[in-house]
């Protein structure tokens, strides 16, 4: 189930599932995959790469999908620039991070993965008209995303931040702790556009 990063990508990106699939999806710090299990089982053609780097977070969703049978899951467990990096150009067609590690404190805000240099990576390898689902609970996250998207060009803007919760988007635990506490959730997708932007230096 592990990608291996140790070779270089095959020439058919597709080729990493054992079954047909018609585009990937990636998902970024996917917790204890319960969001991440809930699309691949709603969508049996897509091929799913998730990374996340606690191995708690990645025996369950391991367990999951073993309990499920699903065979379009691959997992990464380590540092999701890894993986950013070795794809192909323009390969992915969606690309989720919910509510990822808000690292608070001034000091640490540069450690957050939607700084510059994260959407950069994330942009090059979406391709153009596929789309940027964002989930965060905290505020100033939020508009640090929002700007970062704004200022890298790669995005449309629209429709940006979402009214509610998509039906689509299960509500893991982890949302269910913040709406409990009375942190208010808000969901966005951004699509990524035609612009071409030059190849990342990793």
């Amino acid at each position: 189930m592990r990608v291996d990063l140790s070779e270089p990508p095959p020439a058919r990106i597709d080729s990493l599932f054992s079954v047909p699939i018609r585009d990937i999806w990636l998902e970024i710090g996917f917790g204890g995959g319960e969001h991440l299990q809930y699309q691949a089982g709603a969508h049996p053609d897509i091929g799913f790469i998730g990374c996340e780097p606690f191995i708690t977070g990645v025996a369950k969703l391991i367990h999951g999908i073993e309990t499920s049978r699903l065979k379009n899951i691959l997992v990464y467990d380590d540092d999701a620039n890894h993986v950013l990096d070795w794809l192909p150009p323009a390969s992915i067609g969606r690309v989720y991070v919910l509510f990822p590690d808000p690292w608070p404190k001034k000091r640490h805000r540069k450690r957050r993965l939607l700084n510059e240099d994260g959407i950069r990576r994330i942009a090059r390898a979406m391709r153009p008209g596929a789309r940027f689902h964002f989930a965060s609970d905290i505020a100033d996250y939020a508009e640090m995303v929002q700007n970062g998207i704004a200022a890298s060009q790669y995005f449309d803007c629209e429709p940006g931040l979402l009214q509610e919760r998509p039906a689509d988007w299960p509500l893991t635990r982890y949302a269910e702790k913040a709406v409990e506490t009375g942190r208010r959730c808000q969901f966005f997708i951004f699509t990524r556009n035609s612009r071409i932007m030059r190849t990342l230096q990793a």
